[in-house]
C-alpha cells in the first residue's frame, strides 16, 4: 500500500514515464523488472503501465531488505563466495531474447554498513562475476534499459535521519519526482525538451574530437586521456536494438569513454561514495599510465582497497561524465546515498568496465577491437564525483590546443 506521503498521481506519472520514456518499451517486447519489496507501489504500476504499452510479458524479480540481512547474519561463511549465476545466465538469456531491463531502487543504501566488510566485498565480487553475462548485454547497450527510483522508508530515513519518518518519506518522494520530472504537467514534454539539450552538448563535444580532458579543481589535477575514436553520449540513446531509450530517470550527464591507459595525475572525491552499504569519504587517487598507483580515504579506506582489488580492470577509467553544477540534483543540496541521483550532481569519473556504445560504429567491436582503442574491461562499473563548483575542464585536441570546456563548474559555452 503506498504510504500517505507519496502523492499517487506522480507515482502513476513517474511509472509511465519510466515506461515510455526511460525504457519505450516496445509492443510484444518483454520486461526484466528488478525492485526490492518496498517499492511495490510503483512495480505494480510499472508493470500495468508495462502491458497498457503492450508488453508481451513482464517479469519482476524482488529484493528483500530482512532477508537479504538474514544472509549477512545467519549464512556460513562459504555462503559469501556464491551467487546465483544460474538466474543472471537466464537474465542474459532474456536479454538475447529481445527483452528490456527496468531497476527499480528503493532500499537502504546503507543497508550492509554494520556487516562483515570482508563479507560484503567477497559477496559483490561473487555477484560481479555471476552477473557478468547479463551486465554485458547492458554495458555494450544491446538492449533498451532503465532504472528509476522509488521512496522506500529505510532510504528517506537514511538521507533525513533527524525527520519522522512519514515526513521523511515526502521529502525524498518530493525529491525524486521533481529530479524525474514528473512533478510537472506533461513529463514527457519536458524530457523530450532536456534530451535536446543534452544532445546539444555531446553534439558539440563530439564535433572537438577531444584527445584528453583537464580537470582542476580542490585536490584535483587530472588529465584524462580519451578512447581512440571515442563518441560522447547523453540523454535519450539509440540501443543496438534500435529503440531510443533514456537509459537513466533521472539524467543530467553526457558522457564517453576515457582511455584506460593515458589517465595521468591526481583526483579528489568531491562527494562521498556509498558503495555495497559502506560509505567512502575523502577519496584521494593517484593515477599514473591509467592506473591508481596510490589511494586513500579519510572513511571506508579498506573498502575503497577492496574495491580497487576486485580485478586489474578495477584500477582504471569506464567512464568520464560532465554535469554542471546548476543541475537540479546538485541544487537540491541532498546526499541521496544512491549512484543514480548522486552522479548527477556533479562531474563524474567511473572505475571499471566501459561502455561499447561510446565509441563510433560501437555496435559493430568486438571486446578486442574495444581494448585495442582504449576501452576498459572490468567486473565493476562504479561511478564517484570530482566535480563541483571550483571545477574547471579544458578540452585538448590532437594539437595540445586548449579549449574552455567548463569554468567554475558551469559549462563554458
Amino acid at each position: 500500500m503506498t504510504q500517505p506521503s507519496i502523492d499517487p498521481q506522480h507515482l502513476d506519472r513517474l511509472a509511465e514515464t519510466a515506461v515510455r520514456v526511460g525504457l519505450n518499451l516496445q509492443p510484444g517486447q518483454d520486461l526484466v523488472l528488478t525492485a526490492p519489496t518496498s517499492a511495490l507501489p510503483l512495480v505494480r504500476r510499472v508493470v500495468a503501465a508495462a502491458y497498457r504499452a503492450g508488453a508481451g510479458l513482464v517479469t519482476p524479480l524482488l529484493s528483500d531488505e530482512e532477508v537479504t540481512l538474514a544472509r549477512y547474519q545467519n549464512a556460513p561463511d562459504q555462503s559469501f563466495d556464491r551467487a546465483p549465476d544460474w538466474l543472471y545466465d537466464g537474465m542474459a538469456r532474456a536479454f538475447g531474447d529481445g527483452a528490456a531491463r527496468m531497476a527499480i531502487v528503493g532500499d537502504d543504501p546503507m543497508l550492509l554498513a554494520q556487516e562483515d566488510p570482508a563479507h560484503v566485498s567477497r559477496a559483490g565480487k561473487a555477484n560481479s562475476a555471476a552477473y557478468r553475462p547479463a551486465l554485458e548485454k547492458i554495458a555494450n547497450f544491446d538492449i533498451n534499459w532503465t532504472i528509476a527510483a522509488y521512496p522506500g522508508a529505510s532510504w528517506a530515513r537514511r538521507v533525513f535521519p533527524d525527520l519522522p519518518e512519514e515526513e521523511a518519506v515526502a521529502r525524498l518522494a518530493k525529491a525524486i519526482f521533481a529530479a524525474s520530472r514528473v512533478d510537472l504537467d506533461d513529463p514527457v514534454a519536458a524530457w523530450t525538451a532536456h534530451n535536446e539539450a543534452l544532445h546539444l552538448r555531446k553534439a558539440w563535444l563530439n564535433e572537438q574530437a577531444f584527445a584528453a580532458l583537464h580537470f582542476t579543481g580542490p585536490g584535483t589535477d587530472l588529465t584524462v586521456g580519451l578512447a581512440d575514436d571515442h563518441e560522447w553520449q547523453g540523454g535519450a540513446s539509440l540501443a543496438n536494438n534500435g529503440v531510443i531509450c533514456n537509459p537513466n530517470i533521472p539524467s543530467e550527464e553526457v558522457f564517453t569513454t576515457p582511455h584506460a591507459e593515458r589517465v595521468e595525475g591526481t583526483a579528489r572525491a568531491s562527494k562521498p561514495l556509498s558503495h555495497q552499504g559502506s560509505l567512502i569519504d575523502g577519496i584521494e587517487v593517484t593515477f599514473e599510465g591509467g592506473r591508481i598507483t596510490q589511494a586513500r580515504a579519510s572513511r571506508g579506506e579498506a573498502v575503497l582497497h577492496e574495491l580497487l582489488d576486485t580485478d586489474e580492470g578495477a584500477r582504471r577509467l569506464g567512464e568520464v561524465a560532465l554535469v554542471p553544477h546548476s543541475s537540479p540534483i546538485s541544487q537540491s543540496g541532498l546526499l541521496f546515498y544512491n549512484t543514480l541521483f548522486d552522479e548527477n550532481a556533479a562531474c563524474h569519473i567511473a572505475l571499471g568496465q566501459c561502455y561499447a556504445k561510446c565509441f563510433r560504429d560501437g555496435e559493430t567491436l568486438g571486446v578486442d577491437e574495444i581494448a585495442e582503442r582504449g576501452g576498459n574491461a572490468s567486473m565493476i562499473h562504479v561511478d564517484w564525483m570530482i566535480g563541483g563548483p571550483e571545477t574547471d575542464i579544458d578540452g585538448i585536441t590532437p594539437g595540445g590546443t586548449r579549449v574552455p570546456v567548463f569554468r567554475a563548474g558551469e559549462w563554458a559555452r
